[in-house]
């Protein structure tokens, strides 16, 4: 192996984590950094907004300045860089510019994985309206992947996903605003059987599994994007690293804590082969 070569394995499954802090542990930062690190990587991270969260529902929220979150990216970026990148809470139009034009000047050739965070598990709202069409026009256009979940992607395209067959007519709705690929996660649907569906300009492929039926799913879907891209930061074509994570937070749930009175978190620690 070269010098060159060994240098470039070395730095491998570095992960930029952009997104909120979740007092709770389940959710966020929290979920993010404990994901990445089980599964071999090392995560650095921008906080975007601090909350006074649980279980149950978000309480408060705490703004950080747009500036300093901007100040975060720089510095991570100039001085340990990433081989993949993941956002979660963006909650202002101001934050999504900010990340974006880091983005562009410090890491321009890096994965995206986005996950348009717009609601809490339970309920409250992490995504300010106006927003939304930065998110939808700012960064999305930027993404290797973004992972909306049914009322997500409802949301941004406009259309209504009421079961699995509408998924593939959203999917193409959500390339239109310029991915290279979304993960569109059917866990809102009911029935037995759980659908995910991944599409990019090549064409589709659907990860089915069963359904597990517990109220352990708080961070889930923070949980799966960050486990994305640290498949992707180290080397995984994006359909090894979605099957990754799957497994990956499948097992989380079914090894769940129990913690708390509402949505609890998963079990982070446990680990899958890559």
């Amino acid at each position: 192996m070269s010098a060159s070569a060994g240098a470039a394995a070395k730095h491998r499954g570095r992960v930029l984590i952009i997104a909120g802090s979740d007092s709770g542990g389940g959710a966020g930062i929290q979920a993010d950094i404990k994901t990445v690190t089980a599964l071999g990587g090392y995560a650095a991270t921008a906080i975007t907004a601090l909350t006074a969260q649980d279980t149950v529902t978000v309480h408060a929220i705490h703004e950080v300045p747009a500036e300093f979150i901007a100040l975060q990216l720089r510095v991570v970026l100039q001085d340990i860089g990433a081989d993949a990148i993941k956002t979660g809470m963006l909650h202002r139009a101001d934050i999504i510019e900010v990340v974006a034009d880091a983005l562009t000047q410090y890491a321009p050739d890096v994965p995206l994985v986005v996950d348009p965070v717009m609601v809490a598990k339970g309920g409250a709202r992490l995504l300010q309206p106006q927003a939304e069409a930065a998110l939808r026009e700012i960064l999305i256009p930027r993404a290797t992947l973004i992972t909306p979940n049914l009322p997500e992607a409802e949301a941004l395209c406009g259309l209504s996903i009421p079961d699995a067959a509408a998924m593939p007519a959203a999917a193409q709705a959500l390339l239109k605003f310029g991915p290279q690929a979304v993960l569109l996660k059917g866990g809102h649907l009911s029935g037995e059987q759980l659908v995910d569906l991944l599409c990019d300009a090549a064409g589709s492929e659907s990860f089915t599994s069963s359904k597990l039926h517990t109220s352990s799913t708080h961070g889930t879907g923070c949980t799966l994007a960050s486990a994305i891209a640290t498949g992707l930061a180290f080397g995984l074509s994006l359909r090894e690293a979605v099957a990754q994570a799957r497994a990956y937070v499948r097992r989380a749930i079914e090894t769940a804590p129990g913690f708390g009175q509402g949505h609890g978190p998963l079990n982070h620690a446990h680990t899958v082969k890559r």
